[in-house]
């Protein structure tokens, strides 16, 4: 997953700002743990420098570059914009970055105690985002799709969990997957997506949700690829709140969702169980993470009627919204 070749120390950071951006070279710089494409480095209070380690990263990076002054100012949580552009060289042959810092704790460290005030700030910050995307938004070519295509990778990745690395009975996570890709298709003009929300790439302070960070997997699409974080990242019970506040997710929708919801706990899992085992790539915080996000997805009771009992109420209508995510 990453380039050993390239060992990314202070001393090689400080050196590049020392070539290309003098003026910031005089900051402090610590590592900061975690990160997959890249490797980030806290510079000064409010900066951070971003390293990319494999090939795909500095892609992804200039994405981020493109697109990110034109969604943040209108997005309400703090998200990481580009300040200066880090040129290849004979030091370090890939371009690189320096983004604004994120102030706070990965959510995979630690845990929402103010559930509400976290739902509506999810919600807000998913409604502002999920606007239609223009034509030359970026594409995914490894999520995106109705989960009916992904029915593959979600065999997987529950095979590859080691026995007992879920409570869950395996039937109900598979009746979750089945039901996600029974729903319809989404047929509205694709949005502008985050692509990757999980606990590790939001961050909280006092209790709630204060960012969202890593936005290198941004493509226009199905918002059901955003909604699962209703229950990747927010409490018990605090999802129904949330699909309230959102106001703009249909039944079926909300079903792609929670099938999705169950394919990216699967993943957490056994990224955590990589991690426990001291595998490339692993995430040992990621873990419990991830079987937390799988509980709330087999407990929430959605119990709406199907579409052959009643056809779908307008999406103005809050109490249909309401119902649909009633025990979420």
């Amino acid at each position: 997953m990453t380039d050993a070749e390239i060992e990314i120390t202070a001393e090689l950071v400080h050196a590049l700002l020392k070539d290309q951006h003098p003026d910031l070279a005089g900051l402090a710089i610590r590592e900061v743990a975690g990160g997959w494409d890249n490797q980030m480095w806290h510079l000064g209070d409010e900066l951070a420098v971003r390293m990319p380690r494999t090939e795909q990263a500095p892609d992804l990076q200039r994405k981020e570059c493109r697109w990110l002054p034109v969604l943040a100012p209108r997005l309400p949580l703090p998200v990481p914009t580009p300040v200066r552009i880090g040129e290849p060289s004979a030091r370090f042959p890939r371009p690189w970055t320096i983004m604004t810092w994120v102030p706070g704790e990965s959510l995979d460290c630690t845990s929402i105690s103010r559930d509400d005030h976290a739902a509506d700030a999810l919600a807000g910050f998913l409604r502002a985002l999920h606007v239609e995307a223009p034509a030359e938004a970026p594409a995914s070519s490894d999520r995106g799709a109705h989960p009916k295509k992904c029915t593959e990778g979600f065999e997987k990745f529950l095979q590859a969990i080691v026995p007992g690395g879920i409570a869950a009975d395996v039937r109900a996570v598979w009746d979750v997957w089945d039901d996600a890709v029974a729903a319809p298709e989404w047929e509205r003009p694709p949005v502008w997506l985050h692509g990757d929300l999980h606990p590790a790439n939001v961050v909280v302070s006092d209790g709630t949700l204060s960012g969202v960070v890593d936005f290198g997997a941004m493509f226009a699409g199905d918002p059901a690829w955003d909604l699962a974080a209703a229950w990747l990242l927010l409490p018990s019970g605090a999802g129904s709140r949330f699909f309230e506040v959102y106001a703009h997710a249909d039944e079926a929708t909300i079903r792609r969702a929670r099938g999705l919801a169950a394919l990216k706990s699967l993943f957490l899992i056994l990224m955590g169980q990589n991690g426990e085992r001291g595998l490339p790539g692993g995430k040992p915080t990621w873990g419990p993470a991830g079987r937390a996000a799988l509980d709330r997805v087999l407990t929430s009771s959605l119990g709406w009627p199907s579409p052959a009992q009643a056809p779908l109420p307008s999406r103005s209508d809050a109490d249909h919204f309401k119902a649909l995510a009633a025990g979420l």
